[in-house]
């Protein structure tokens, strides 16, 4: 593990002035179930899908259960939601998109966890339908 990954509580993500524990990010990010979804945000063409993109991608796990993990993964600082504001958004669409975090980012590429080109290539190989294709093109609000 990288020096830097094993700093515990107290370790300071930069930018968004509250703590952010890798020991704790770490943790909630290795859960099998929230593993896939993280790989899953990685390897997205835009690097922030829906909940519908993930549902699709993670066929095993309800959306209710994805909302939790996803939840947990933004309670720890590795996950954060876009939203995209109230009168710009397109009824029937999305509306909430989920990326990592930069300290998220810089953890796992210290710790060789998540590589974006692998991902994606993964990512790409997954046959989609076209309202899935769609969804993945569609525009994300900037962090």
């Amino acid at each position: 593990m990288h020096p830097d990954a094993s700093a515990g509580p107290g370790h300071t993500g930069e930018g968004n002035g509250e703590t952010f524990d890798t020991w704790t990010a770490l943790q909630r990010s290795t859960d099998r179930q929230r593993a896939n979804l993280i790989a899953d945000i990685v390897g997205h063409p835009r690097g922030a899908p829906s909940v519908k993109e993930l549902d699709y991608m993670n066929p095993s796990l309800e959306s209710d259960a994805i909302r939790r993990h996803l939840s947990i993964l933004q309670d720890v600082g590795v996950v954060e939601e876009l939203v995209i504001e109230p009168g710009e958004r397109v009824r029937g669409y999305p509306y909430k998109f989920y990326r990592l975090t930069d300290e998220a980012r810089t953890l796992f590429d210290q710790n060789d966890l998540f590589p974006e080109d692998a991902w994606r290539r993964q990512y790409e190989r997954v046959q989609k339908t076209g309202e899935i294709t769609e969804l993945e093109e569609m525009p994300r609000p900037k962090p």
